[in-house]
């Protein structure tokens, strides 16, 4: 559309000019004393215009000579900011491509013509040269060169830079971080997540880093919170999310020391975690670990208080598996007889009535035959649970609740003077691996 107006343009001014150039017989005269020059109109206008033309032909001519100094020096400014920005690609895809050293090589040309570069009007130099420092702190950390890396960083990390591309400041504390986690330097890979400014420690990339350094630093508490944050915010597909929460929350359960952190541990969990059966059975072992140690410490058994409340805490935590017994697997029915065998001796008139409710509910199920007959052999009811266990040892599939089996049989019939059937309940016992 633009081009048509030009034409509509130029044809009306040819109009213009044909209309007042076509027949126009006036004249101009000049008086230079004592001499005079008459000529014509149309002549003179294009003399005029032809002097202006030239005018500023030779203006624009004299303006682009006097501009031929700054147009070199623009002219080798380019040619050496393409130069310096080639070798930092160089380096780049060397360092992706695995060839270290000539990922540095490419980095130190970048750096040397940056350096003898005596333009500093470049949009981007500062972060020419703090990415070239980082590549070849990369590479150098590939090569296990620790000082020459650290030497790079350093540079990297110049307060111009943080003023003029902040995202390649941050971009090498991160780097840093991942170096020290590798390292095994927990305590300098928090000095650099620390450095980091706020918004950028929300971002995934940090809380990854942030998560590898509390595992390396054994904070598990942090390190299970961290994970549950990137769970949120969908950093790792369900699978490895639930994988990875239920690995720290089993280690954070394990390294309790005594029962107040393990209450404190508990407490920290939220309501579908202490719903895991693994969780909550691990909590029920460590429970019943820490009274072991407790009294071992002790040199006695542990006071009846204690071992009480123990149990009552045990039950409490394995309340959900009891209402969805049904739903569980051979594996943790088994794990959790044996969680609550230790609390038989407390069980409450309530706990008992439950166990036998259940027990009603799933008749022909071992686990719960074996713990009904457990109970019934603490209260002294010597042929309920002779009846119990013997139906729970044809079925049992765990070595450990076998061997228990076995032996509570040996002992009723002790208990009963059938030395032959406690003999032979002994040698069962003792042929379970």
């Amino acid at each position: 559309m633009r081009s048509v107006f030009w034409l509509l343009g130029l044809a009306a001014l040819a109009v213009a000019m044909a209309m007042l150039v076509g027949d126009n017989r006036g004249t101009v005269t000049l008086f230079w004393p004592p001499w005079r020059f008459d000529v014509s109109f149309n002549f003179a206008l294009f003399v005029l215009i032809g002097g202006f033309a030239l005018l500023y032909a030779a203006l624009r001519a004299l303006a682009l000579l006097r501009d031929l100094p700054l147009q070199a020096r623009r002219w080798r400014s380019q040619q050496m900011e393409r130069a310096v920005v080639g070798w930092v690609l160089d380096a780049l895809s060397n360092q992706l491509a695995g060839r270290f050293v000539r990922a540095q090589s490419a980095a130190r040309n970048a750096l040397d013509h940056l350096d003898g570069a005596t333009s500093g009007d470049w949009p981007r130099r500062e972060q020419l040269r703090a990415l070239a420092h980082l590549l070849a702190a990369e590479s150098a950390h590939s090569l296990q060169n620790r000082a020459q890396r650290d030497e790079h960083l350093q540079t990297a990390l110049n307060p111009t830079v943080a003023r003029t591309a902040p995202e390649v400041l941050e971009g090498a504390l991160l780097r840093a971080t991942r170096w020290a986690v590798e390292d095994r330097d927990a305590s300098a890979a928090r000095a650099r997540l620390a450095e980091l400014p706020q918004g950028a420690q929300r971002r995934v990339q940090a809380l990854r880093l942030k998560l590898r350094v509390a595992r390396l630093g054994d904070a598990t508490g942090e390190a299970l919170e961290t994970a549950r944050l990137l769970a949120k915010h969908r950093a790792f597909s369900p699978e490895a999310a639930r994988s990875l929460l239920l690995g720290l929350a089993l280690d954070a359960l394990r390294g309790a020391h005594d029962l107040a952190q393990l209450q404190r541990v508990w407490d920290g969990l939220d309501a579908a975690e202490r719903a895991i059966p693994e969780l909550a059975l691990a909590a029920a072992d460590r429970a019943h670990a820490l009274l072991q140690l407790d009294a071992i410490d002790g040199h006695d058994a542990p006071e009846g208080g204690q071992g009480e409340d123990v149990a009552a805490r045990v039950r409490d935590w394995l309340a959900p598996l009891w209402e969805d017994f049904g739903s569980l697997d051979e594996r943790h029915q088994a794990r959790l007889a044996l969680a609550l065998e230790p609390d038989l001796p407390h069980l409450d008139a309530a706990g008992l009535a439950r166990l036998e409710l259940l027990q009603r509910q799933w008749p022909q199920n071992p686990h719960l035959q074996y713990l009904a007959g457990q109970a019934c052999l603490h209260r002294q009811l010597w042929g309920k649970a002779a009846q119990l266990l013997g139906l729970a040892r044809t079925g049992l599939r765990d070595a450990t609740l076998c061997r228990r089996t076995w032996r509570s049989l040996a002992r009723l019939a002790e208990e009963r003077g059938d030395s032959e059937a406690a003999q032979e309940a002994w040698r069962q016992a003792a042929q379970i691996d």
